[in-house]
């Protein structure tokens, strides 16, 4: 073993670089957090969230993550209302008055089972809520974006708030999709980062507003299974991060993730068509989303 001087260790391992290190890294948190309150903003000047409704975390690393706190309005943080907690949901920093997300447990659940992900967001989108209250997954392939950047998203069944049932129910949909509506409750995604899990949950939100809109004229026009398979292709080849029906359903006897609702990548086996949608469920999700709108 070579023994160095003293001052060798001095010159190539200098005390204030660690101290550099731990004031880098603490300035990188601070701005994950300033990101997490913009975030915040958008999900709530978007109105995808009402009063203190929805939750989002960070990834910093394997035992360490940053998340909303409870009881909170997303609209109004700042970086000192942001939580730290490790990978059980527990706290290691929180400011006094403040308390992670209730929720936080379906957040570490994807942390869990999906290493790739570095974020993820939870709101309650107008649209795609009512899908969600409604039972009707977002299947329907109306749109080049929505099938290559989603696919399809499916329901995770219904799990009472705050405890194991929603991460327990939303485990099976993990490895395959990058988004799932929550039912009877709203929607989450997740993504490699803060910016690309928000993404998501925009354009699964917009994707349910304009299939709900072309219900409404009669009806959407769907892409065929041949239109369906270029567009998995392209997306393969672009080499998007995440996961995807493309990756997992090669369209087997006509059938993709599009037209089994999900179910033959969740079960394995074909599931049964997409429901169709009958006027009076049409009714019903006008209304919802009117009562929402403050329209009715």
């Amino acid at each position: 073993m070579i023994s160095y001087p003293v001052r060798y260790y001095k010159i190539h391992n200098p005390p204030h670089l660690n101290v550099l290190k731990e004031e880098k890294s603490m300035v990188n948190e601070y701005e994950i957090k300033k990101q997490i309150c913009d975030i915040g903003r958008r999900i709530y000047n978007r109105n995808m969230v009402a009063a203190n409704d929805g939750n989002i975390s960070v990834k910093l690393n394997d035992n360490e993550f940053l998340c909303t706190p409870t009881g909170v309005s997303k609209g109004f943080m700042t970086p000192e209302f942001i939580c730290k907690v490790d990978a059980k949901g527990n706290v290691i920093q929180a400011n006094p008055g403040f308390k992670p997300s209730s929720e936080i447990k379906m957040h570490m659940r994807v942390y869990e089972k999906r290493p790739d992900v570095g974020s993820v967001v939870h709101a309650h989108p107008i649209y795609a809520t009512s899908f969600a209250i409604a039972g009707i997954p977002l299947t329907q392939p109306i749109m080049p974006e929505a099938v290559i950047a989603l696919g399809c998203v499916p329901i995770a069944e219904y799990g009472t708030p705050s405890t194991m049932e929603i991460p327990d129910n939303l485990e099976k949909y993990l490895p395959y999709f990058d988004a799932v509506l929550l039912e009877n409750h709203g929607a989450l995604t997740w993504s490699t980062d803060l910016n690309a899990a928000y993404m998501k949950m925009e354009s699964v939100e917009f994707y349910a507003q304009l299939l709900y809109q072309s219900k409404l004229l009669g009806g959407p026009k769907e892409f065929d299974k041949e239109n369906i398979k270029k567009l998995y292709e392209i997306r393969r080849k672009f080499g998007m991060p995440g996961k995807h029906p493309a990756n997992l359903c090669q369209n087997k006897d006509g059938l993709n993730c599009h037209n089994c609702g999900g179910s033959h990548c969740v079960t394995g086996s074909v599931g049964s068509q997409p429901k169709t949608v009958a006027p009076e469920v049409v009714a019903e999700i006008t209304k919802q989303v009117m009562a929402q709108l403050g329209m009715n």
